[in-house]
């Protein structure tokens, strides 16, 4: 952002050294600046309401000033909303309402401000951010990629709290406001243009200079947003937005399951916005706010905000710098391959060069980042030009050629301990002696793959899961002589690729793959019980899950799942002993949905998944039980927790927040019950031990509760304070 203090019309600097400074321009515009000291990003904070109230009495006041320009102190951020953290100290609803009703005020007096008010917007413009914005007459910003605006509460299980969910629909429309809050989908600065949110965009070079022309120009009015007819007809009329807070809360109940209870109070407020007098819409905001703020869900999703704040900050091993990567390579150019590519090359921005033992291979990687890509060029995301810019970071080789100064060469061919081993001994003789081989194994132990290595410092595990351009996770594998240093590269690395790395230890299963095992043999198990595939899978998502363990086989391969289960099974024991019937669905070729065969039906136009009956047969079942029962559904999730407690045990995770941010990220443990290890603090190690004792005693020995869950039970102790 231009340095307002530096412009040659400055007529006076600001003086104080407070948040919020004011700079008078000779042309009577003042800049109001927003600069939390010490902060990279400015947050809204409780304790800014008495300055921010006294900055406003002066402006009244100052009868020079004829107009005034909002702008971030911070050179790429605006404002990213408000402390997230000043929540916590809230210890009832009526306090946290009170809070909002302060930032309501607050925005109020800025838009009754008699001489026009316009917001200067560069980069992230959220949540409180963007509601200060909104309370301005008009909204300029800049055409920056880095520039986003969006109200993201739903994500910390709340809803806009200083005015959001009142103002937003006035200025984008119903429909599209239930849109971005139900959601929090942040908007670029052309879709922000084109909904009626900002009046103009332009460079950022000058954007300040647009504001105060603005500003200038008298009365600043919304920009008039585009009404189809049926916007019309169903915005403009009772009925119609009857229908269409109908639609809206039927969609939010068919995807939360009611385990979510933001998005309801967000229609609610808009609804009563909409059809009651404004300051019954405020005061409805104000209380739902506080209400939210003192829910489970929120507080679990806020921790989970916190921990993933806390590591990014973090590096892999304490205390050492990473290496620096200019150069990536990615061996094998399956969907895998072309998948880590792709986040090389467009989150990192390093060039990546894929090596496959085919041209067909090179081509179907290079096709996925095509695909992604121009996705988003269709929408208007993205110009072509930039899309050809970050594909040209992709090349591909059938040798190894352009491999000299790779740094860091990732392994993503398929689960076979020998080729592993040669792919390192490839790098090896290929790159340069500090390059690092990184493997993108599921189940082989990492020691192993580096039995016959060189360099077995250097070689490391980076498990990503699929598809790797949406789940956010990698596991980061050390051996026994992994560096320090290649720890320390590869969790920087993975962070570059937009990642959130967890750092385990080299077992079978690692951390994810293991305590996943576990629950999906279990829901194998009900199902050879008689449990239907529907009932299985409709029953674990109802608990929170994002798909159900038959769906989620299918997904993965049920092929992959039986080569993964004996690995597991001779490392670990007999709890890991997949179903034996299991057997026979490979045998009728059922590998799932990359087959089109598999637990659900492929070759059919329903828009619903159907059950292929046929599976029934193939295990010889009958499937008998239409539902499945509470106790069904703990059967399988405390399998999930107890090998959870056993992994944190044995430390394979480093603590349990990294066990609770890896199941989330990972397998979409519930983020509402705020990963496993909170959930056994909520339900408690006597509970736990209790129900795993008795299935113990009714089903065998692969219940039998761990000997951490059984010590924490005896003495009354929990994971988190």
């Amino acid at each position: 952002m231009t340095d307002v203090t530096m412009q040659e019309n400055d007529l006076t600097m600001p003086e104080e050294t407070n948040t919020f400074s004011l700079a008078r321009q000779e042309n009577g515009i003042a800049h109001l600046i927003m600069d939390v000291k010490g902060d990279t990003m400015n947050t809204l904070k409780a304790e800014f309401g008495e300055e921010i109230a006294a900055t406003l009495k002066e402006i009244r006041e100052d009868k020079t000033i004829k107009g005034l320009v909002l702008i971030s102190g911070k050179a790429d951020s605006f404002v990213a909303g408000a402390d997230v953290h000043m929540l916590a100290k809230c210890t009832s609803a009526e306090e946290a309402t009170a809070l909002s009703r302060q930032g309501q005020v607050i925005f109020d007096q800025l838009e009754n401000l008699s001489i026009p008010v316009v917001a200067a917007i560069h980069g992230a413009c959220l949540g409180g951010g963007l509601e200060l914005a909104m309370a301005c007459h008009g909204r300029v910003c800049s055409d920056s990629g880095k520039t986003a605006l969006g109200l993201p509460e739903v994500q910390l299980g709340l809803l806009p709290g200083g005015g959001g969910t009142q103002r937003l629909p006035k200025l984008v429309g119903i429909q599209k406001s239930l849109d971005m809050m139900l959601t929090g989908k942040q908007l670029r600065a052309k879709q922000a243009l084109k909904a009626g949110l900002v009046n103009v965009v332009v460079p950022n070079s000058i954007l300040i200079a647009t504001a105060e022309k603005l500003a200038l120009s008298g009365k600043v009015k919304p920009k008039a947003r585009k009404l189809s007819l049926m916007d019309k007809l169903l915005e403009g009329n009772r009925l119609g937005r009857s229908v269409l807070f109908s639609q809206a809360t039927k969609m939010v109940l068919g995807k939360t399951k009611g385990n979510y209870p933001a998005p309801l109070k967000i229609i609610d407020c808009i609804r009563t916005g909409a059809e009651q007098a404004p300051s019954k819409g405020y005061q409805v905001e104000a209380e739902h706010f506080g209400q939210l703020v003192m829910t489970d869900v929120s507080a679990q999703l806020r921790q989970i905000f916190f921990a993933t704040t806390d590591m990014k900050k973090e590096q892999g091993v304490e205390g050492i710098q990473p290496a620096k990567i200019e150069s990536v390579a990615v061996l094998g150019g399956g969907l895998m391959g072309g998948g880590i590519a792709f986040v090389t090359a467009t989150k990192a921005k390093l060039p990546v060069r894929i090596k496959d033992i085919s041209h067909q291979g090179i081509s179907h990687a290079l096709k996925y980042g095509y695909d992604l890509l121009n996705k988003k060029v269709k929408r208007r995301f993205m110009r072509h030009s930039e899309m050809q810019n970050q594909l040209a970071n992709i090349t591909g080789t059938t040798e190894f050629t352009g491999f000299a100064n790779v740094d860091i060469a990732v392994e993503a061919v398929f689960e076979d301990l020998t080729l592993k081993q040669n792919m390192v001994a490839d790098i090896e003789s290929h790159c340069k002696e500090s390059t690092i081989f990184a493997s993108n194994t599921s189940s082989l132990p990492i020691g192993q793959i580096a039995e016959k290595a060189q360099r077995p410092e250097n070689v490391i595990g980076l498990h990503y899961f699929s598809p790797v351009d949406k789940m956010p996770l990698a596991e980061i594998i050390a051996h026994d002589k992994t560096s320090d240093q290649t720890i320390s590269t590869t969790v920087a690395f993975a962070k570059k690729q937009g990642k959130t790395p967890i750092v385990v230890k080299d077992k079978a299963g690692f951390y994810v793959n293991r305590i996943l095992a576990p629950y999906m043999n279990e829901a194998g198990m009900l199902l050879l019980e008689g449990c239907s595939i529907e009932a299985l899978d409709k029953a674990m998502v109802k608990f929170g899950f994002p798909v159900g363990p038959m769906q989620l086989l299918d997904e993965v391969g049920i092929d992959v799942g039986s080569k993964i289960g004996p690995i597991l099974q001779a490392e670990l024991g007999e709890r890991f002993a997949p179903p034996a019937a299991f057997s026979k669905l490979i045998e009728d070729g059922r590998l799932g949905k990359k087959v089109k065969k598999g637990f659900y039906q492929y070759n059919t136009k329903s828009k619903k998944k159907l059950v292929d009956e046929g599976v029934y047969s193939s295990l010889g079942l009958q499937a008998s039980n239409k539902s499945v029962s509470e106790a069904q559904v703990e059967r399988c999730v405390y399998m999930m927790l107890n090998e959870a407690a056993r992994c944190l045990d044995e430390k394979i995770i480093r603590n349990a927040r990294d066990g609770d941010i890896g199941a989330i990220f990972g397998i979409g443990f519930p983020p509402f019950l705020g990963g496993p290890f909170q959930y056994m603090d909520k339900v408690g190690a006597k509970t736990l031990v209790s129900k795993l004792t008795k299935w113990q005693a009714e089903f065998g020995e692969r219940f039998t509760p761990c000997d951490a869950l059984v010590k924490m039970a005896d003495q009354g102790e929990s994971y988190y304070s």
